[in-house]
């Protein structure tokens, strides 16, 4: 099958296959490896030119605590989170998994056992989807380099990583997502035989939904480190760390509050796309308490606010307009307004061009007083303050006639 067909083939099914993505809105990305014992960010033995035989002694000196993915799946599945995908290999190039392909793996190294399949039965323990990521650049593997430039070494390295994936897609049951990264450094998609892995692991796994970071765009764009819609069309998820490293970094001081989540997930949702939020956990396996406070907090936060977040959304660009005090996402007949600055008793939104049906509150479900005009709508009957204590954004649902559509512009007109 050449390139053309397979992508038709995968187009045909892509749909279905995707439907339950679209709806899950907010995952957990978890990077897990060798580089959290040295804690200095998951680039260091690049950044830092740690000789790869010194970097290996790592590998004896892991010695993570029993089963702590669990703990990873229930703060997950707390802070609303519906799927998660973990580091299955890093560039560092270690396996978390007990493969035939390498020696230099968690089943026969340190920790002494498959961390892969702990991570799947905690998912599946706490009713999460599961998602594996892989590296394909390999600072271990002695062609992941000389693959680019001498082609029995490219042909060594793609049966090393065809055999990976292919355990990875076999040993575990049903998986969800396979999420590549970092194509390095083989420059094209012949040459990494892409389609032809992704045929492999979609036989394997019919279900099964692939990134685009093996040089295919596949089922889903990964915009990283900002939360950016793709194409109208082109499915989308972000994928952000919580403090600026993927892996574990206790010096870091600057983890996201919750309220700077909360903004990540609105953006995610308006945009119609998905957030994958990232934690990297201790040596250990814990899971650093910073990102225990926060999630958990999300969680409260998500729960009574769930409409506006999981299910099939629209699109608001070109739909909706800018406001100082919040934000839009859309769903068929319903508007929600994400106010993070709020107006007191009182809410005035200009250039809605659609009827409002009915207005609240959706944490609480207060109704509101809606007096409306061809041009303004007034809200009345709002709480005096802030009624949002987490993350001090309230979403007003607007329950309208018809798709909502807001007209302002940037002059000021007054329209008779």
């Amino acid at each position: 099958m050449n390139l053309e067909e397979y992508q038709a083939q995968t187009a045909k099914t892509r749909a279905e296959r995707m439907r339950w993505w679209h709806e899950a809105r907010f995952g957990m990305f978890v990077h897990w490896g060798l580089y959290a014992q040295l804690g200095r960010h998951e680039w260091v033995m690049n950044r830092e030119r740690i000789p790869v035989a010194e970097y290996e002694q790592l590998a004896d000196t892991w010695k993570p605590i029993d089963r702590p993915a669990r703990a990873w799946a229930r703060l997950a599945r707390e802070a609303g989170m519906k799927y998660m995908v973990m580091t299955t290999k890093h560039h560092e190039g270690f396996c978390l998994w007990d493969t035939a392909q390498t020696e230099y793996n968690a089943a026969r190294r340190g920790p002494g056992r498959d961390l892969v399949a702990e991570y799947v039965e905690a998912c599946r323990e706490f009713g999460l989807k599961i998602g594996f990521y892989y590296s394909l650049m390999d600072w271990h593997h002695p062609d992941g380099a000389r693959c680019a430039r001498d082609e029995d070494a490219r042909r060594r390295f793609l049966d090393f990583t065809q055999g990976c994936v292919r355990e990875l897609c076999t040993n575990y049951g049903r998986i969800d997502v396979l999420w590549y990264d970092v194509s390095w450094p083989l420059a094209s998609p012949e040459l990494w035989e892409s389609a032809a892995m992704n045929q492999m692991a979609r036989q394997l796994q019919p279900h099964l939904l692939i990134n685009n970071r093996a040089k295919l765009d596949e089922d889903f764009g990964t915009p990283e480190e900002h939360v950016t819609a793709e194409k109208e069309g082109r499915a989308w998820e972000a994928c952000m760390t919580f403090n600026g490293s993927w892996g574990y970094m206790p010096i870091s001081p600057d983890w996201r509050p919750v309220r700077e989540v909360v903004g990540l997930l609105h953006a995610a949702t308006a945009g119609g796309g998905n957030l994958l939020l990232n934690i990297g956990p201790a040596p250990d396996g814990s899971v650093p308490p910073e990102a225990v406070e926060r999630l958990s907090a999300l969680g409260k936060w998500v729960g009574p606010n769930q409409e506006a977040i999981y299910g099939q959304v629209d699109r608001t660009q070109g739909r909706m307009e800018w406001l100082p005090i919040g934000s839009w996402s859309l769903k068929g007949n319903t508007a929600y307004f994400w106010c993070t600055r709020w107006p007191g008793k009182e809410l005035v939104i200009g250039g809605l061009r659609t009827q409002v049906v009915r207005a609240s509150l959706l944490a609480s479900g207060q109704p509101l007083t809606c007096e409306q005009s061809e041009n303004r709508l007034v809200l009345k009957g709002l709480p005096a303050t802030q009624p949002d204590p987490i993350a001090c954004t309230a979403i007003i649902k607007l329950e309208c006639s018809a798709p909502p559509k807001q007209v302002l512009g940037a002059g000021y007109v007054v329209l008779e």
